[in-house]
């Protein structure tokens, strides 16, 4: 059966793209808002933002490079002041200056209470946290509290909506890196949108493919425990950065994102490398030749 498309609607509410954006979809309730933090201040007459909700604070690790992001819920309060007030709160709090913009979920009828909002942030941080694309700042893990089979059946169609507009106002904190599931049998993929590619050189051994975000290495894969002479800085630096995903028998522990297959190659081998070639199907054809094939 052939994929239904969504219409989503975007307002930019500044007239511009890297300003506020407003998200909605037909027949749905919810409202996203996309906030620069430099534009939070814009927001005070938003009443909608004065609400009961769920927002993300997104940001890049000072020390890491590595994307991060905070999951956190708001009351409304007696003084009127929800969402909005809550990131506030934020911006002027010292140990979150990591944060450059803010996600907003909350609905068009003011329906949410705080068994919604306690449910939607323990879901929102758990699927986050399981797609291992950003670090999930928060310190504990949010209580999903107590509902009734029908309210969760509700919630989770509006968790459905929250990560088609999360991916469109664009971060994919919910998708793995890896997104469609592989199970390697004889060396074929089960599935056919990409092929399993393969690396091997005398001190290393992996597999990984191709993703429309960059290239996947897979947990299990087998990396070089030293540098060559020529080793690049850029690969040192994704050594340092993902140390703790590599185990002490130099084991991949966990699938690990790359912004192309030179790079995945260089971490694999702790050398300069040149993925087009070293990356090759079961059968030996390299990624270029996959690629030629492609056009």
């Amino acid at each position: 059966m052939a994929t239904r498309g969504k219409s989503i609607n975007l307002f930019l509410m500044d007239s511009e793209a890297s300003g506020r954006i407003k998200c909605t979809l037909a027949n749905w309730t919810g409202v996203a808002y996309k906030i620069p933090r430099t534009e939070l201040d814009k927001c005070k007459e938003r009443d909608d933002l004065k609400q009961s909700g769920v927002y993300f604070l997104f940001g890049t690790s000072d020390t890491t490079g590595e994307n991060v992001v905070y999951i956190g819920q708001a009351g409304a309060r007696k003084n009127g002041e929800g969402i909005l007030n809550r990131l506030q709160e934020h911006k002027r709090n010292p140990d979150k200056e990591y944060w450059t913009e803010a996600i907003v979920f909350t609905t068009s009828n003011n329906s949410f209470g705080p068994t919604e909002i306690s449910y939607l942030e323990n879901r929102f941080c758990n699927l986050a946290t399981e797609a291992k694309r950003y670090v999930v700042k928060n310190g504990n893990d949010p209580s999903q509290g107590h509902i009734t089979e029908e309210k969760e059946s509700e919630l989770e169609e509006f968790v459905d909506y929250a990560k088609i507009i999360m991916g469109t106002l664009g971060h994919k904190v919910f998708v793995p890196v890896d997104a469609t599931p592989v199970i390697i049998s004889n060396g074929t993929a089960t599935d056919d949108s990409e092929p399993v590619l393969y690396l091997k050189t005398t001190k290393a051994k992996a597999t990984g493919r191709r993703t429309s975000d960059g290239f996947v290495v897979f947990k299990g894969s087998e990396v070089s425990a030293k540098p060559t002479k020529s080793c690049p800085d850029t690969i040192q630096h994704l050594r340092e950065q993902y140390a703790d995903r590599v185990n002490s028998d130099n084991v991949l522990i966990e699938d690990t994102l790359f912004s192309s297959p030179s790079a995945a190659a260089g971490f694999i081998t702790f050398a300069s490398a040149n993925g087009l070639i070293m990356w090759a199907t079961q059968d030996g054809k390299t990624l270029r030749e996959v690629e030629s094939e492609d056009e």
